[in-house]
């Protein structure tokens, strides 16, 4: 896109720092090797007034020349006035300035907003998506080659298991072995002896694991999670989420998660799951999910975080769910 020309407004959302940080870098050089010398950054926090930027858009630059506005949203939601800010300055973008544009991931309710439009429409809008855990060792191996890496098979999955879908810490490690071992073809043991854990756990992680019926990362992310403190009732809403979308699509084949964006993918999951588990009954794991409740209460004996254990293993496919009932 930058190879064939420079548009007047970028918009560039994604929830992956990195990604939005490599692409917003790429513009701005672009933009600097067009002419564009100056640079004004404005971040739009609670209480931004929305008329600063379209008065600065409108001032002529002090020295006259290119200039870029950088605007910086902590969310994909400007409002109404920023909302029509910035689908008239996205439009019709002042000369010799170029808008940019950074956000979060778009919301389901974004795509048809009036301003994300006259981006699609008269600027150039970068989605920085999120790597898909499968493919992130190849993301890996591809990153590593740009510092002069050749990281095999098992030292890329190695460390895609280690940095646990975080983008930055995978870019960090890279670029540490990049010094510790400088054009060289590094295996699973280089790999070993040099990365540190730098895992990202979160619940949603876990529910997707336990989906696709990966046992061995759902179990990991589990520990991971009661490893860095998070708190059970959490990990356990986060399970009976999943429980109760099983349960809906069992009673209505044809019915949609409903959950914005990530429909496709959960749908998809979810369906694999009723798949997978045909025929398994789901009362059980809403059994232990009561069990695990009433422990995290203090009204029911045993280790909640046991139970919560048990009910992934069984989602996961490790284990019947008529093992529950033991």
């Amino acid at each position: 896109m930058l190879e064939e020309s420079l548009a007047d407004a970028w918009l560039i959302a994604g929830d992956e720092p990195l990604l939005v940080g490599e692409a917003a870098d790429a513009v701005r050089a672009r933009a600097r090797a067009a002419g564009f010398s100056e640079r004004e950054l404005f971040t739009t926090d609670r209480g931004f007034d929305w008329s600063e930027l379209l008065t600065s858009s409108q001032s002529l630059s002090l020295f006259s020349e290119r200039r870029i506005l950088e605007v910086r949203m902590p969310t994909p939601r400007p409002g109404k006035e920023g909302g029509a800010v910035l689908a008239r300055l996205a439009a019709d973008p002042p000369p010799d300035t170029l808008l940019l544009v950074l956000t979060t991931r778009p919301q389901s309710e974004t795509y048809s907003t009036a301003w994300f439009k006259a981006f699609e429409k008269r600027g150039a809008v970068v989605l920085a998506r999120p790597i898909e855990i499968s493919r992130l060792p190849r993301w890996i191996s591809e990153r590593a080659a740009r510092h002069g890496l050749a990281i095999d098979a098992e030292g890329a999955a190695l460390l895609a298991e280690r940095v646990e879908g975080n983008l930055l810490a995978a870019h960090q490690e890279i670029e540490k072995l990049a010094l510790l071992h400088p054009q060289g073809k590094l295996g699973f043991e280089d790999v070993r002896a040099a990365v540190a854990n730098s895992a990202r756990y979160d619940v949603f992680q876990l529910g997707e694991a336990a989906l696709d019926g990966d046992a061995a990362r759902s179990l990991r992310v589990l520990e991971g999670l009661r490893a860095e403190g998070a708190e059970a009732p959490l990990v356990l809403w986060a399970i009976c989420r999943e429980l109760r979308g099983l349960a809906e699509l069992r009673a209505h084949p044809g019915a949609s998660p409903g959950y914005g964006r990530q429909a496709e993918r959960r749908g998809a999951l979810l369906r694999r799951a009723v798949a997978r588990m045909a025929g398994q009954p789901l009362e059980p794991l809403f059994v232990s999910a009561a069990l695990a409740d009433r422990q995290i209460k203090g009204l029911g004996r045993g280790d909640p975080w046991t139970s919560l254990t048990a009910i992934v293993a069984v989602l996961a496919g490790a284990l019947p769910a008529l093992a529950l009932a033991a």
